[in-house]
């Protein structure tokens, strides 16, 4: 496995993991009972994003560390609803973890990307996110998350 140093002329990475894989859903309770009878995967986290229009689940894939997030719309004016009327049920979006989403969110822009939003929003537990345009990434939005700082207890 090659790192960047070895690959002249490719940009630095920026990313530093895949955090989930987005999925719309019409119904959210029917999609977990699904995916928990099919899959066997459980909802290990669920909210209301009002901002977002959606009602949302992560699930958790095999140590817990990779997420299937459903996204399910809570109006018929929403984004998720929106792609649901065009595309169907289905893979909604790629979401990579940074660091820095206001950094990275500069440099994709610096590199010629659009992204959504000017300033990030808050996403599933208050982390910060911004989402990057579908055209200029091949036809997937691709979401850029920055996990919330833990908090001490």
């Amino acid at each position: 496995m090659s790192n960047d140093a070895e690959r002249p002329g490719l940009p630095e990475g920026l990313l530093t993991t895949i955090d989930h894989v987005g999925i719309a859903v019409p119904d959210l309770d029917e999609a977990i009972a699904f995916y928990a009878r099919a899959f066997g995967v459980h909802s290990v986290h669920e909210e209301t994003n009002e901002e977002q229009g959606v009602r949302e689940a992560m699930l958790a894939v095999g140590t817990g560390e990779t997420r299937i997030q459903l996204l399910a719309p809570l109006t018929p004016e929403s984004t998720i609803a929106k792609f649901i009327g065009r595309s169907g049920p289905g893979l909604q979006q790629l979401a990579f973890r940074v660091d820095d989403v206001e950094a990275v969110s500069a440099t994709l822009r610096e590199r010629g990307l659009r992204l959504l939003y000017d300033t990030p929003k808050r996403g599933t537990s208050d982390s910060r996110v911004n989402f990057v345009h579908p055209k200029d990434a091949g036809g997937v939005l691709v979401e850029l998350v920055e996990p919330a700082a833990p908090t001490a207890h």
